[in-house]
Protein backbone atom coordinates (compact mmCIF):
# COMPACT_ATOMS: atom_id res chain seq x y z
CA UNK A 1 0.00 0.00 0.00
CA UNK A 2 3.30 2.68 -0.07
CA UNK A 3 3.36 2.02 -3.14
CA UNK A 4 0.50 4.20 -4.12
CA UNK A 5 1.74 6.76 -2.14
CA UNK A 6 5.06 6.87 -3.61
CA UNK A 7 3.75 6.44 -7.31
CA UNK A 8 1.06 9.58 -7.04
CA UNK A 9 4.43 11.51 -5.52
CA UNK A 10 6.45 10.95 -8.71
CA UNK A 11 3.27 11.39 -11.02
CA UNK A 12 2.68 14.58 -9.16
CA UNK A 13 6.33 15.74 -9.92
CA UNK A 14 6.56 14.66 -13.71
CA UNK A 15 3.37 16.72 -13.78
CA UNK A 16 5.19 19.55 -12.44
CA UNK A 17 8.23 19.08 -14.92
CA UNK A 18 6.50 18.69 -17.79
CA UNK A 19 3.73 21.91 -17.41
CA UNK A 20 7.04 23.93 -16.12
CA UNK A 21 8.44 22.45 -19.76
CA UNK A 22 5.51 23.87 -21.84
CA UNK A 23 5.83 27.30 -20.58
CA UNK A 24 9.38 27.73 -21.08
CA UNK A 25 8.99 26.90 -24.80
CA UNK A 26 6.26 29.27 -25.38
CA UNK A 27 8.37 31.91 -23.30
CA UNK A 28 12.03 31.00 -24.96
CA UNK A 29 11.04 30.16 -28.42
CA UNK A 30 15.15 29.13 -29.07
CA UNK A 31 14.18 26.38 -26.51
CA UNK A 32 11.80 24.78 -29.32
CA UNK A 33 15.35 24.60 -31.68
CA UNK A 34 16.65 21.18 -31.23
CA UNK A 35 19.85 22.03 -32.72
CA UNK A 36 19.88 24.65 -29.99
CA UNK A 37 20.44 23.85 -26.65
CA UNK A 38 23.08 26.86 -25.65
CA UNK A 39 20.73 28.55 -23.62
CA UNK A 40 20.69 32.33 -25.64
CA UNK A 41 18.03 33.62 -22.77
CA UNK A 42 21.19 34.30 -20.56
CA UNK A 43 23.37 35.71 -24.13
CA UNK A 44 22.92 39.48 -24.79
CA UNK A 45 21.13 40.25 -27.60
CA UNK A 46 21.67 42.93 -30.29
CA UNK A 47 18.35 45.06 -29.76
CA UNK A 48 19.41 47.77 -32.18
CA UNK A 49 17.22 49.07 -34.84
CA UNK A 50 17.71 49.93 -38.22
CA UNK A 51 18.35 53.85 -38.59
CA UNK A 52 15.44 55.77 -40.34
CA UNK A 53 16.48 55.96 -43.90
CA UNK A 54 14.48 57.02 -47.16
CA UNK A 55 17.37 55.42 -49.28
CA UNK A 56 14.93 53.15 -51.41
CA UNK A 57 13.35 56.09 -51.98
CA UNK A 58 15.48 58.23 -53.75
CA UNK A 59 16.58 54.96 -55.46
CA UNK A 60 13.16 54.37 -57.23
CA UNK A 61 13.10 58.68 -58.02
CA UNK A 62 16.72 59.30 -58.62
CA UNK A 63 17.60 57.76 -61.91
CA UNK A 64 14.62 59.49 -63.64
CA UNK A 65 15.97 62.79 -62.38
CA UNK A 66 18.07 64.14 -65.09
CA UNK A 67 20.37 67.40 -65.76
CA UNK A 68 19.32 70.16 -67.93
CA UNK A 69 21.86 72.57 -69.97
CA UNK A 70 20.23 75.32 -71.92
CA UNK A 71 22.20 77.19 -73.99
CA UNK A 72 21.53 80.49 -75.44
CA UNK A 73 22.89 82.89 -77.39
CA UNK A 74 23.30 86.76 -76.83
CA UNK A 75 24.00 89.60 -79.16
CA UNK A 76 26.35 91.93 -78.22
CA UNK A 77 25.36 95.38 -77.73
CA UNK A 78 26.76 98.80 -79.59
CA UNK A 79 30.20 98.39 -77.48
CA UNK A 80 30.78 94.59 -77.69
CA UNK A 81 28.88 92.80 -81.30
CA UNK A 82 30.86 89.25 -80.57
CA UNK A 83 27.83 87.06 -79.68
CA UNK A 84 28.27 85.58 -76.35
CA UNK A 85 26.81 81.66 -75.34
CA UNK A 86 25.01 81.47 -72.25
CA UNK A 87 24.55 78.70 -70.71
CA UNK A 88 21.60 78.01 -68.18
CA UNK A 89 21.58 75.22 -65.34
CA UNK A 90 18.43 72.96 -64.11
CA UNK A 91 17.03 69.61 -63.52
CA UNK A 92 14.30 67.81 -65.09
CA UNK A 93 11.82 64.95 -64.35
CA UNK A 94 11.79 61.93 -67.04
CA UNK A 95 7.74 61.16 -67.31
CA UNK A 96 6.93 59.13 -69.62
CA UNK A 97 9.48 56.13 -70.96
CA UNK A 98 8.71 57.42 -74.26
CA UNK A 99 10.87 60.49 -73.80
CA UNK A 100 8.98 63.29 -72.03
CA UNK A 101 10.81 65.07 -69.64
CA UNK A 102 9.34 68.12 -67.49
CA UNK A 103 11.26 70.81 -65.98
CA UNK A 104 10.72 74.27 -65.27
CA UNK A 105 9.68 77.28 -67.96
CA UNK A 106 12.47 79.60 -67.04
CA UNK A 107 15.25 77.07 -67.36
CA UNK A 108 14.49 76.47 -70.95
CA UNK A 109 12.79 79.58 -71.85
CA UNK A 110 14.60 81.28 -75.47
CA UNK A 111 17.05 78.25 -75.74
CA UNK A 112 18.68 77.43 -78.71
CA UNK A 113 19.98 74.42 -77.65
CA UNK A 114 18.52 71.82 -74.31
CA UNK A 115 21.29 69.27 -73.59
CA UNK A 116 19.69 66.77 -71.41
CA UNK A 117 21.96 64.20 -69.42
CA UNK A 118 21.11 60.88 -67.96
CA UNK A 119 22.58 59.61 -64.45
CA UNK A 120 24.51 57.24 -66.33
CA UNK A 121 25.77 60.48 -67.71
CA UNK A 122 23.93 59.95 -71.73
CA UNK A 123 23.82 62.93 -73.53
CA UNK A 124 20.99 63.78 -75.62
CA UNK A 125 19.60 66.97 -77.76
CA UNK A 126 16.21 67.39 -76.26
CA UNK A 127 13.10 69.08 -78.68
CA UNK A 128 10.92 72.21 -76.66
CA UNK A 129 7.17 70.83 -76.95
CA UNK A 130 5.64 73.28 -75.17
CA UNK A 131 6.21 76.03 -71.82
CA UNK A 132 3.44 77.60 -69.46
CA UNK A 133 4.63 80.68 -67.69
CA UNK A 134 1.73 80.79 -65.50
CA UNK A 135 3.09 77.55 -63.74
CA UNK A 136 6.83 77.69 -64.86
CA UNK A 137 6.44 74.31 -66.43
CA UNK A 138 7.60 73.23 -69.75
CA UNK A 139 7.70 69.98 -71.76
CA UNK A 140 11.29 68.35 -73.83
CA UNK A 141 11.18 65.24 -75.78
CA UNK A 142 14.20 63.46 -76.34
CA UNK A 143 15.08 60.32 -78.86
CA UNK A 144 15.07 57.64 -76.60
CA UNK A 145 13.18 54.58 -75.22
CA UNK A 146 12.99 52.73 -72.02
CA UNK A 147 14.09 55.76 -70.52
CA UNK A 148 13.27 55.18 -66.58
CA UNK A 149 10.15 57.36 -65.64
CA UNK A 150 9.78 59.05 -61.50
CA UNK A 151 7.21 56.62 -59.70
CA UNK A 152 3.57 58.50 -60.50
CA UNK A 153 0.61 58.02 -57.93
CA UNK A 154 -2.44 59.46 -59.97
CA UNK A 155 -4.53 59.29 -55.86
CA UNK A 156 -2.01 60.82 -54.25
CA UNK A 157 -2.89 64.49 -52.30
CA UNK A 158 0.02 66.13 -50.29
CA UNK A 159 -0.98 67.35 -47.34
CA UNK A 160 0.88 69.66 -44.62
CA UNK A 161 3.66 67.41 -42.56
CA UNK A 162 4.16 64.81 -45.14
CA UNK A 163 8.26 64.32 -45.54
CA UNK A 164 9.14 64.98 -49.06
CA UNK A 165 12.83 65.07 -50.53
CA UNK A 166 13.90 67.61 -53.27
CA UNK A 167 16.25 65.83 -55.82
CA UNK A 168 17.96 67.94 -58.40
CA UNK A 169 21.62 69.42 -59.49
CA UNK A 170 22.32 72.20 -57.51
CA UNK A 171 24.73 74.79 -58.45
CA UNK A 172 26.19 71.61 -61.05
CA UNK A 173 27.70 69.77 -58.48
CA UNK A 174 26.15 66.54 -59.02
CA UNK A 175 22.55 64.99 -58.21
CA UNK A 176 21.81 65.98 -55.12
CA UNK A 177 18.90 64.87 -52.32
CA UNK A 178 17.21 67.69 -49.55
CA UNK A 179 15.16 66.94 -46.69
CA UNK A 180 12.26 68.93 -45.65
CA UNK A 181 8.03 68.74 -44.65
CA UNK A 182 5.23 70.39 -47.09
CA UNK A 183 5.00 73.74 -44.97
CA UNK A 184 1.72 74.68 -46.73
CA UNK A 185 -0.40 73.87 -49.81
CA UNK A 186 -2.08 76.60 -52.40
CA UNK A 187 0.83 79.01 -52.34
CA UNK A 188 1.36 82.72 -54.50
CA UNK A 189 4.47 81.01 -54.90
CA UNK A 190 5.60 82.64 -57.45
CA UNK A 191 5.37 86.44 -57.57
CA UNK A 192 5.43 87.11 -60.97
CA UNK A 193 2.01 85.79 -61.01
CA UNK A 194 -1.45 85.16 -58.92
CA UNK A 195 -1.85 81.37 -59.50
CA UNK A 196 -2.22 79.46 -56.22
CA UNK A 197 -1.91 76.05 -56.49
CA UNK A 198 1.74 76.05 -55.37
CA UNK A 199 3.24 73.84 -52.91
CA UNK A 200 5.31 75.27 -49.94
CA UNK A 201 8.11 73.29 -48.32
CA UNK A 202 11.23 73.54 -46.61
CA UNK A 203 13.61 71.18 -48.45
CA UNK A 204 16.05 73.13 -49.95
CA UNK A 205 16.48 73.91 -53.22
CA UNK A 206 19.33 76.26 -55.20
CA UNK A 207 20.03 77.43 -58.81
CA UNK A 208 20.39 74.13 -60.77
CA UNK A 209 17.78 72.75 -58.73
CA UNK A 210 14.62 74.02 -61.42
CA UNK A 211 12.76 71.42 -62.74
CA UNK A 212 13.86 68.14 -60.85
CA UNK A 213 12.02 66.29 -58.42
CA UNK A 214 9.68 66.31 -55.19
CA UNK A 215 8.86 62.78 -53.65
CA UNK A 216 7.94 61.67 -50.96
CA UNK A 217 9.06 58.73 -48.68
CA UNK A 218 8.01 56.45 -50.95
CA UNK A 219 9.47 57.67 -54.06
CA UNK A 220 6.82 58.79 -55.81
CA UNK A 221 6.19 62.60 -57.67
CA UNK A 222 4.85 64.96 -55.17
CA UNK A 223 5.80 68.13 -57.56
CA UNK A 224 8.34 70.01 -59.51
CA UNK A 225 10.40 71.86 -57.86
CA UNK A 226 11.45 75.84 -58.51
CA UNK A 227 13.96 78.30 -57.55
CA UNK A 228 11.66 81.11 -59.42
CA UNK A 229 11.16 82.72 -56.32
CA UNK A 230 14.55 82.65 -54.52
CA UNK A 231 15.36 84.44 -58.04
CA UNK A 232 13.06 86.80 -58.28
CA UNK A 233 14.24 88.48 -54.97
CA UNK A 234 17.76 88.41 -55.19
CA UNK A 235 18.02 90.76 -52.42
CA UNK A 236 16.06 88.83 -49.96
CA UNK A 237 17.61 86.83 -47.00
CA UNK A 238 15.29 83.82 -47.76
CA UNK A 239 15.55 80.71 -45.44
CA UNK A 240 13.28 77.57 -45.45
CA UNK A 241 10.48 78.93 -48.30
CA UNK A 242 10.70 76.94 -51.17
CA UNK A 243 7.91 76.24 -53.73
CA UNK A 244 7.26 73.22 -56.37
CA UNK A 245 4.51 72.71 -58.95
CA UNK A 246 1.71 69.99 -57.31
CA UNK A 247 2.31 67.01 -59.74
CA UNK A 248 -1.10 66.57 -60.47
CA UNK A 249 -1.55 70.04 -61.72
CA UNK A 250 1.84 69.54 -63.34
CA UNK A 251 0.39 66.07 -65.24
CA UNK A 252 -2.49 68.64 -66.21
CA UNK A 253 -0.61 71.20 -68.02
CA UNK A 254 1.96 68.29 -69.61
CA UNK A 255 -0.66 66.79 -71.15
CA UNK A 256 -2.24 69.97 -72.58
CA UNK A 257 1.13 70.65 -73.89
CA UNK A 258 1.88 67.87 -75.40
CA UNK A 259 -1.77 67.89 -76.94
CA UNK A 260 -1.82 71.42 -77.98
CA UNK A 261 1.79 73.02 -77.53
CA UNK A 262 -0.30 75.73 -75.35
CA UNK A 263 -2.33 75.43 -72.18
CA UNK A 264 -5.45 77.38 -73.08
CA UNK A 265 -7.08 79.03 -69.65
CA UNK A 266 -10.62 80.48 -69.68
CA UNK A 267 -10.39 84.26 -67.99
CA UNK A 268 -13.46 86.26 -66.50
CA UNK A 269 -11.71 89.49 -65.52
CA UNK A 270 -12.23 90.18 -62.11
CA UNK A 271 -9.94 90.45 -58.41
CA UNK A 272 -11.00 89.00 -55.36
CA UNK A 273 -9.02 88.80 -51.91
CA UNK A 274 -11.77 88.14 -49.61
CA UNK A 275 -14.40 84.89 -49.48
CA UNK A 276 -17.72 85.31 -47.60
CA UNK A 277 -18.29 81.90 -45.49
CA UNK A 278 -21.84 83.52 -44.32
CA UNK A 279 -22.43 83.96 -48.35
CA UNK A 280 -20.31 80.66 -49.24
CA UNK A 281 -18.92 82.82 -51.96
CA UNK A 282 -16.25 85.06 -53.01
CA UNK A 283 -16.17 89.16 -52.87
CA UNK A 284 -15.62 90.69 -56.70
CA UNK A 285 -13.25 94.24 -55.67
CA UNK A 286 -11.96 94.69 -59.06
CA UNK A 287 -13.83 94.89 -62.64
CA UNK A 288 -11.28 94.54 -65.44
CA UNK A 289 -13.08 97.11 -68.20
CA UNK A 290 -14.09 95.65 -71.28
CA UNK A 291 -13.50 92.12 -69.82
CA UNK A 292 -16.29 89.12 -69.73
CA UNK A 293 -17.45 89.56 -66.20
CA UNK A 294 -17.65 93.83 -67.31
CA UNK A 295 -19.69 92.59 -70.50
CA UNK A 296 -22.32 90.70 -68.76
CA UNK A 297 -22.50 93.00 -65.61
CA UNK A 298 -20.90 91.71 -62.92
CA UNK A 299 -19.89 94.58 -60.52
CA UNK A 300 -17.53 95.43 -57.59
CA UNK A 301 -19.11 93.99 -53.84
CA UNK A 302 -20.95 91.35 -55.88
CA UNK A 303 -20.34 87.92 -54.60
CA UNK A 304 -19.83 85.33 -56.80
CA UNK A 305 -21.51 82.09 -54.44
CA UNK A 306 -22.37 79.45 -57.57
CA UNK A 307 -20.56 79.37 -61.12
CA UNK A 308 -21.79 76.71 -63.33
CA UNK A 309 -24.21 75.23 -60.79
CA UNK A 310 -21.23 74.91 -58.59
CA UNK A 311 -21.19 75.81 -54.69
CA UNK A 312 -18.07 78.13 -54.23
CA UNK A 313 -16.02 76.88 -51.72
CA UNK A 314 -13.03 79.18 -51.81
CA UNK A 315 -11.21 81.65 -54.33
CA UNK A 316 -9.23 78.85 -55.66
CA UNK A 317 -12.06 76.86 -56.79
CA UNK A 318 -13.79 79.45 -58.49
CA UNK A 319 -10.65 80.23 -60.31
CA UNK A 320 -10.22 76.41 -60.96
CA UNK A 321 -13.81 76.46 -62.12
CA UNK A 322 -13.16 79.70 -64.87
CA UNK A 323 -9.59 78.38 -65.68
CA UNK A 324 -10.69 74.62 -67.11
CA UNK A 325 -13.34 76.44 -68.86
CA UNK A 326 -12.91 76.38 -72.88
CA UNK A 327 -12.92 79.94 -74.30
CA UNK A 328 -16.06 81.11 -75.58
CA UNK A 329 -18.63 78.90 -73.34
CA UNK A 330 -21.56 80.57 -71.65
CA UNK A 331 -21.33 80.05 -67.90
CA UNK A 332 -24.52 80.95 -65.28
CA UNK A 333 -23.24 83.14 -62.26
CA UNK A 334 -25.18 82.67 -59.03
CA UNK A 335 -24.58 86.34 -57.65
CA UNK A 336 -25.61 88.21 -54.33
CA UNK A 337 -26.15 92.03 -54.99
CA UNK A 338 -27.13 94.12 -51.53
CA UNK A 339 -28.94 90.73 -50.15
CA UNK A 340 -30.43 89.89 -54.04
CA UNK A 341 -29.77 86.81 -55.56
CA UNK A 342 -29.05 87.44 -58.98
CA UNK A 343 -28.53 85.15 -62.08
CA UNK A 344 -26.20 86.76 -64.70
CA UNK A 345 -24.68 84.52 -67.33
CA UNK A 346 -21.30 85.34 -68.28
CA UNK A 347 -19.47 84.54 -71.68
CA UNK A 348 -15.41 83.12 -70.83
CA UNK A 349 -12.75 84.70 -72.42
CA UNK A 350 -9.65 83.54 -72.77
CA UNK A 351 -6.80 83.96 -70.81
CA UNK A 352 -4.12 85.82 -72.50
CA UNK A 353 -0.16 85.55 -69.98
Amino acid sequence: MKLLPALSYVLRAVSYGLLAAVVLLILVPDLRDGNNLSFNIFQPTNSKEAPLSFATAVAKAAPAVVNIYSESIERGNYYQNTPRKQVKLGSGVIMDPGGYILTNYHVVVDANLIIVVLQDNTRLTAELIGSDEITDLAVLKVAADSLPVIPQDDSLTPLVGDVVLAIGNPLNIGQTVTQGIISATGRNGLSSTNYREFLQMDAAINDGNSGGALVNSNGDLVGITSAQFKRLNSQMNIQGIFFAVPYKLAAKVMRELIEHGQVVRGWLGVGSDSYNPNLRGFVINAVTPGGPADRAGLEVNDVVHKIGGQEIKSITHALDIIAETNPGAQLEFSVYRQDKLLTISVIIGEFES
